[in-house]
């Protein structure tokens, strides 16, 4: 009995539960006749592969308006049509983020079976929201000289400030703003889910979104409504969802000691400092592959991915006494080096499966392994060896002996979402999401 109960409160969360405070984008606009009067009745459709269900229709009020809400991120073909007036067409229209793109029609009397196709640019200016939002489509995530990290895209949004302006090596936390802000202010989301901490918001206990394999990154700057309860800027990272195609891709890169010079002089030697920040390995991978389960019906979408670094802290010595009981100094032992160390695996996939014409579900899973500082042996399965003679310990490791730096070897992080849309016969699609962060 208890069993059913749970179900039925899971079933009733699902009912009552709020769209996700990330909605995707909203097509409007106004029908006209040729003399400017606004025509009802008009029956615009919306199509795309971006859709599983392939197209989405609204018909226009007695003022001539239509609305056509929760558009994912695509290329679109937008048709108007009405018994006795032709037929009019709008090809190429690409949508991204969240923001309301109006597209408007002039329809004139003739031949039904008349089709006019209109072309021209999709516009850019959002003139009916207050949100103001930068989107970062795939096929820039992939083009930008970065640590396919949301800290490295941070930089690439006028306005957005977070950490310090270094170069990272590897993806990493990072805590960011905008408008001069506090620091504090940012939000992270996954697919709208927050997943930043409730203190600090852009990041938490190391947890990384795979920007590289999304499909599109939306980042809203200012205007936000009741999802956001700062001023700061809100990151929002929206995972792929496959398709009827198979569509996979491969990504390696790497450095090591090979890739990097060497400044150590004389001078340097005479301060004390022997070694340089020597580059061991650097390395970053992943693959991914999404398409039909079940065509028309069920789809999947997984990413596999590895990065890791492993770099000198110069000076820095492990301790030749250490377990020693009769001593208790320090002494550097040369043959073995202190590195700063890291890696991480990701595993995360979408199942989507499209129910009936009008109701969609989502399933999400990320599961994320972490290895940070790891003193000698490794103990997790992220952990992974940087070669040979060395002992991995934090950055303050060239200030202490490096066995009393605490280790890092935290359990694994899991984030699951379960979302169900659902199209009403006036063509608003109702959203309602359940996740679970571990």
């Amino acid at each position: 009995m208890s069993s059913v109960k749970r179900v039925a409160c899971l079933l009733l969360w699902l009912a009552v539960v709020p769209a996700s405070a990330f909605a995707q984008a909203t097509l409007t606009g106004v029908v006209k006749d040729s003399s400017g009067a606004v025509l009802p009745g008009v029956t615009v459709e919306a199509a795309s592969s971006a859709l599983i269900e392939k197209s989405r229709s609204a018909v226009t009020d007695g003022t001539g308006q239509y609305r056509l809400t929760e558009l994912l991120p695509g290329s679109y073909t937008v048709t108007f049509t009405l018994t006795g007036f032709n037929t009019v067409k709008r090809e190429n229209v690409d949508i991204s983020g969240a923001g309301v793109i109006a597209i408007n029609a002039d329809m004139k009397v003739g031949s039904v079976s008349e089709t006019i196709t209109v072309t021209g640019e999709t516009p850019v200016v959002d003139v009916q929201s207050a949100t103001r939002q930068e989107v970062l489509s795939n096929d820039v995530l992939k083009t930008l000289p970065a640590t396919r990290s949301y800290d490295s895209l941070l930089a690439a949004v006028p306005s957005v400030t977070g950490g310090s302006l270094d170069v990272t090596l590897t993806p990493t936390m990072r805590i960011f703003t905008n408008h001069g802000g506090r620091g504090n202010e940012g939000n992270m989301a996954l697919d709208g889910l927050n997943v930043g901490a409730a203190f600090n918001g852009g990041g938490v206990s190391g947890y990384i979104l795979d920007t590289a394999n999304a499909a599109e990154v939306q980042m809203n700057i200012s205007g936000g409504l009741g999802e956001a309860e700062k001023g700061g800027i809100y990151l929002n990272v929206v995972p792929k969802s496959g398709g009827n195609v198979f569509k996979g891709e491969v990504f390696a890169s790497g450095a090591g000691s090979w890739s990097q010079g060497s400044n150590l002089d004389d001078t340097l030697r005479s301060f004390g400092i022997q070694n340089p920040p020597t580059i061991h390995n650097n390395y970053d991978m992943s693959g991914a592959l999404g398409g039909p389960i079940r065509k028309d019906r069920l789809w999947f979408y997984g990413t596999v991915r590895y990065f890791g670094q492993a770099q000198d802290i110069p000076g820095a010595y492990a301790n030749a006494n250490a377990g020693n009981p009769s001593a208790w100094t320090y002494v550097a032992n040369p043959a073995i080096t202190d590195r700063n160390a890291s890696s991480q695996n990701i595993y995360n996939g979408r199942i989507t499966w499209q129910a009936s014409e009008k109701n969609k579900f989502s399933f999400y899973e990320d599961y994320q392994g972490q290895c940070s500082q790891a003193s000698y042996v490794a103990s997790s399965s992220a952990c992974r060896n940087a070669g040979s003679n060395w002992l991995a310990t934090g950055s303050f490791g060239a200030f202490q002996s490096p066995e009393a730096f605490t280790t890092y070897n935290p359990e694994p992080q899991n984030v699951a979402q379960a979302s169900w849309t659902s199209t009403s016969n006036r063509s608003t699609p109702v959203s309602s999401t359940t996740h679970r962060v571990t």
